[in-house]
C-alpha cells in the first residue's frame, strides 16, 4: 500500500455540487445550469473572503448566502424553490464510481477520510445519503478551526490525527486551488479534473491528474 491514508475533499470530488439544482432544473428554467455555477462560485468566494478577514461563518451559512445571491442575479428564478434547493443540498448525489473505489481502497487496508469546508452535520448527512459512512475512518471539518482551505492548519488536522508525515497522505480533490494548498503542505495530491480544466498552479503540480476516481486504486 503506497499511502497509509486516502483523504478526499467532499464537494465536487465525492458529491456532485450541481445535483441540487439538477433536481429542480425544469422549474428553475433555462438559466438553471448557470444558476448552479454561480451558487457554487459564490459559496467558494465567500469562504476565501471570510478566511482572509478572519470573520468566520460556517459553510451552511455561506451556502444559504450564496444561494440568495444566485437568486438576486437571476431574478427570473422562482424564489419559492429556495427551501427545496437547500434541502436537496443535504443529500447530494455522489459520483457513480465513489462507493466502489472507496470499498477497494478500504479492502487494501488504507484509512479513508473526508477533509472539507462543510460543517460536520452537512458532511455526515451527505455521507449517509451516499451510503459511504461505514467506509470512512474520519470526517474532518474546518469548523473546528473556524477558517477555510487553503489555510495550512486545515491540512495539518489530518497528519495530527493519523500521526503521520504529510507525504504519507494521498489527497484527492476536484478543486485545483485545494490541490495547490494540499501540495504546498506536503501531501501527495491527485487532481480529479472532471471538467477538463486547464492547470492554474503549475508551481504546485499534482502527482497525478484523473478524470474521475476510478484510476485511484491502480495509481496507488
Amino acid at each position: 500500500m503506497a499511502h497509509s491514508a486516502y483523504v478526499f475533499d467532499a464537494y465536487g470530488t465525492l458529491f456532485d455540487v450541481h445535483a441540487a439544482v439538477r433536481k429542480h432544473a425544469e422549474k428553475l428554467g433555462p438559466d438553471a445550469q448557470q444558476f448552479s455555477f454561480v451558487w457554487r462560485q459564490k459559496q467558494l468566494e465567500y469562504s476565501w473572503v471570510r478566511a482572509l478577514m478572519q470573520r468566520y461563518a460556517d459553510f451552511w451559512q455561506l451556502t444559504e448566502q450564496a444561494l440568495d445571491t444566485a437568486f438576486a442575479l437571476f431574478p427570473a428564478a422562482d424564489r419559492g424553490l429556495r427551501a427545496d434547493l437547500l434541502n436537496a443540498y443535504w443529500a447530494l448525489d455522489c459520483y457513480p464510481e465513489v462507493p466502489e473505489v472507496l470499498t477497494t481502497l478500504k479492502q487494501s487496508g488504507a484509512r479513508l477520510a473526508i477533509l472539507s469546508n462543510g460543517t460536520p452535520s452537512m458532511l455526515e448527512a451527505a455521507a449517509r445519503a451516499a451510503g459511504i459512512t461505514e467506509l470512512l475512518d474520519e470526517i474532518f471539518s474546518v469548523d473546528i478551526l473556524r477558517t477555510y482551505k487553503t489555510d495550512p492548519r486545515v491540512y495539518e488536522m489530518v497528519t495530527t490525527h493519523f500521526r503521520v508525515y504529510p507525504d504519507a497522505i494521498s489527497f484527492q480533490s476536484s478543486n485545483r486551488w485545494d490541490i495547490a494548498g494540499a501540495r504546498a503542505y506536503g501531501f501527495r495530491t491527485v487532481w480529479m479534473n472532471r471538467a477538463g480544466l486547464p492547470d492554474e498552479y503549475p508551481d504546485l503540480a499534482p502527482a497525478a491528474v484523473l478524470s474521475d476516481l476510478t484510476g485511484l486504486p491502480v495509481l496507488g
